[in-house]
């Protein structure tokens, strides 16, 4: 039932990730009556969710935390990759130190909001019955909010456990006698496999196109260290939101094809050595937009793959000699041991693309081959990533337009946080900014001090209502196509879901950074291409000059 009176507010931020918590930090400390909503049952966001075994961050610490020294003089990781309890184990010291819970609600997902012209706020609803009128609507609902299981034949069918990996258990299941499979190899199978294949009495992996992983490089810490003095870190936090990718790494200044192959070779090797994203976001800085340049790294990657692997089928499955989609164009993974988990006599691989998946069964699955029999199906098939989060609320703006129409035939924002027709509101690591090629935290600090200063400027100015208009829109668009077709993306046929039925004919040709992983969805690239330093530098020039392209009053 509906609480009898809305409660009013300043703003109201939905989501407890990184984005949302520094939303109520950086309001609160400005003086907004501001509260938080989240349907998880505490902090965290996608790591609340996201507790499947091997479950970790891909981007190295510092890198993956808040620049607030309260913060970082304090807390000290035990990994250079936390994995995801230890992440939670940050929110909640962030939490308690931030003092965030009094403002936070959560177990209560929005699932309405209503422009009301005439007050200037927006009404919203709530599972819980709970309302709220606000100034500001702040959606900071990620990228993997809306889960994407395909609709295979006979999946009711099936008497074991069936699951999408983000509601993994709390409470951790003994494996050791179990027959398990996983489908899909975007991050999250990887992660499932490299860690499944030690535990489950029998492990299959169904693919369809492999994942161009590179080697993490874990390290771990004890006590008081580590990666570096930390009377460095104020000047890491700046530098990070200064580069291309939202780290402190950039590309060299210099082409592939500019050093003698000797000087390649090592350089390959350095890279390869450092782990993390270096050899895909460090490397040359022709690798992802010249295709002979990009032939080159995988080339080397390739040999890099081949030679962990013991069998020659593999080898090819995982590494093949003909390179099937432009390298790092589709998000790489980090793996620690994944690829020796397939030498190990428990663990099976079943190339979906000669195999496919004909139907879900009561004890397993069965493909055009043979049927598997399994206690556990993990379906590691991904999301509707970046912009499903925010069409799985019943957005109205003005004139009672959905936002899910008006996405319907492509996404259409300014600056990746806003739309033409949504006064007031405002979304955070969402369609048409950096996001997916970006650090989390560094778009979340971006882009949030960004809302903050422009909420600050409209109060001073005595303002109560900031729209942006369809002719900036429209040109934000032609601009991400612009920066993305510079780039190989476009052109990448790269999925991570298995192919689902042997009369698909273009299992290929999909890939979530282009949106059509999802069925109905339009191919458009979803994320803004040409650098997060670039993307910085753009939205503070339009705060710095009054606000271009949106109107206010």
């Amino acid at each position: 039932m509906p609480s009898s009176a809305p409660i009013e507010l300043d703003a109201l931020v939905v989501g407890g990730g990184f984005c949302g918590v520094y939303q109520l930090k950086r309001l609160r400390d400005e003086g907004y009556n501001v509260r938080l909503v989240d349907n998880a049952s505490t902090w965290g966001g996608v790591w609340y969710w996201n507790r499947y075994p091997g479950a970790r961050v891909d981007s190295t610490i510092p890198h993956y935390e808040f620049s607030d020294p309260d913060l970082w003089k304090e807390w000290r990781w035990t990994q250079r990759f936390p994995g995801s309890q230890e992440i939670r184990d940050y929110f909640q010291f962030v939490a308690k130190k931030w003092d965030l819970d009094r403002d936070a609600v959560f177990d209560t997902t929005v699932t309405d909001a209503t422009w009301d012209e005439g007050n200037k706020k927006w009404d919203i609803e709530t599972d819980t019955g709970k309302m709220y009128r606000v100034a500001y609507l702040l959606l900071n609902t990620g990228i993997s909010a809306k889960r994407y299981i395909p609709d295979w034949p006979g999946k009711d069918k099936f008497k074991g456990t069936f699951l999408h990996p983000s509601y993994w258990p709390k409470e951790d299941p003994d494996l050791s006698t179990k027959k398990v499979a996983v489908i899909g190899t975007g991050a999250t199978g990887i992660q499932l496999s490299q860690e499944i294949g030690k535990r489950a009495k029998e492990f299959v992996l169904f693919q369809r196109t492999p994942n161009t992983c590179l080697p993490m490089g874990q390290v771990e810490y004890t006590g008081n260290e580590q990666p570096f003095p930390q009377n460095k870190y104020p000047d890491f936090f700046v530098n990070r939101s200064e580069t291309f990718s939202g780290f402190t790494f950039s590309f060299l200044p210099k082409k592939t094809f500019d050093d003698t192959p000797k000087e390649r070779q090592k350089v390959y090797e350095s890279l390869w050595k450092e782990g993390d994203f270096h050899f895909w976001l460090a490397t040359y800085s022709d690798m992802l937009f010249d295709e002979t340049a990009n032939k080159e790294a995988y080339n080397f990657w390739k040999s890099k793959v081949r030679a962990r692997l013991h069998d020659a089928r593999l080898q090819e499955l995982f590494a093949p000699d003909e390179q099937l989609h432009a390298f790092g164009c589709k998000r790489v993974s980090l793996e620690n041991g994944f690829y020796e988990t397939f030498n190990r006599p428990n663990v099976t691989l079943v190339d979906t693309k000669t195999e496919p998946i004909v139907e879900l069964t009561e004890t397993g699955i069965k493909t055009s081959e043979r049927e598997y029999e399994f206690d556990y199906i993990i379906c590691a098939t991904g999301y509707d990533a970046i912009s499903g989060g925010l069409k799985n609320i019943n957005i109205r703006g003005i004139d009672g337009q959905t936002l899910t129409k008006k996405w319907k035939n492509g996404i259409k924002t300014y600056l990746g946080m806003c739309c033409a027709g949504f006064p007031n509101m405002f979304f955070t690591y969402g369609p048409q900014a950096p996001t997916a090629l970006c650090n989390g935290p560094t778009c979340a600090e971006i882009q949030g001090d960004w809302v903050v200063q422009m909420m600050n400027d409209m109060k001073q100015e005595g303002n109560t209502k900031i729209e942006t208009v369809e002719e900036v829109e429209d040109k934000w668009a032609a601009d991400v196509w612009t920066y993305a077709n510079a780039t190989l993306l476009p052109r990448t046929k790269s999925v991570s879901l298995p192919a689902l039925l042997p009369q698909e004919t273009t299992p290929d040709r999909k890939q979530w950074y282009m949106g059509d992983n999802i069925p109905g969805k339009p191919r458009e690239p979803l994320l803004y291409m040409g650098g997060t330093d670039k993307y910085h530098r753009i939205i503070k020039e339009t705060a710095q000059q009054g606000y271009t392209g949106f109107v206010r009053s």
